[in-house]
């Protein structure tokens, strides 16, 4: 029996849809504000009729906060919203598809979910969470224990700066004294060597005693 083998095919895999909310994936707001939900979808291969929705999960319950259909990148996509007071910010911007939460209450506090689909992809899909905590007023954050290093680390970079400056103006100092020194024995040097010339000079001067 002949075996046909069929020729090795050479197998790639692309990177599939992702959705990010941000390197933060949480925020802390007072009750009654106006918040951001960040989100952007990436493919490395484009889109074709991308659906996302936004999700709110309550006690465990998915409910739908808005959702609808990119069919390119750079379209502005119609947005269905299934709640009030929200609002599609995105408009697909840079692959933008972040919403608006308008004066937010304790019930808006929860887990939202972004999702997406690719049909390029052949509907991969990819989500991302993003938790909102809603507080009667923001914690004021200690920054004692940050003063108190801060001053440490302060201090001792002042303390090296002075020792540096103390240190090279001692050396300039000596360096200045040291100098003047060799002046002084070159100078003095310079009259020894005159006086003596001086003293030989007299000495050779002395008239000559006449013979009788």
């Amino acid at each position: 029996m002949e075996v046909i083998r069929r020729p090795e095919l050479s197998v790639w895999s692309a990177q599939g849809l992702e959705m990010s909310v941000g390197k933060i994936p949480f925020l802390e707001a007072v009750n009654g504000s106006t918040v951001m939900l960040p989100c952007t979808y990436a493919s490395c291969i484009g889109i074709e009729n991308l659906y996302f929705n936004w999700q709110y999960n309550d006690n465990g319950t998915m409910q739908k906060v808005c959702d609808g259909m990119i069919p390119t990148e750079d379209v502005i996509p119609t947005v269905n919203i299934f709640r009030e007071r929200v609002e599609f910010i995105g408009k697909n911007h840079k692959n933008n598809i972040s919403i608006l939460l308008w004066n937010i209450t304790f019930e808006d506090g929860g887990l939202y979910t972004c999702f997406g689909r690719n049909r390029k992809e052949k509907n991969k899909n990819h989500s991302a969470v993003f938790h909102l905590i809603v507080v009667d007023e923001l914690r004021v954050v200690d920054n004692t224990l940050t003063i108190l290093i801060a001053s440490a680390v302060g201090g001792v970079i002042g303390f090296l700066m002075a020792f540096m400056l103390i240190k090279n103006f001692t050396l300039f100092v000596l360096a200045k004294l040291e100098e003047k020194n060799k002046e002084c024995l070159v100078s003095s040097s310079g009259i020894d060597n005159t006086e003596n010339g001086l003293s030989r000079s007299k000495a050779d001067s002395k008239p000559t005693p006449k013979k009788k």
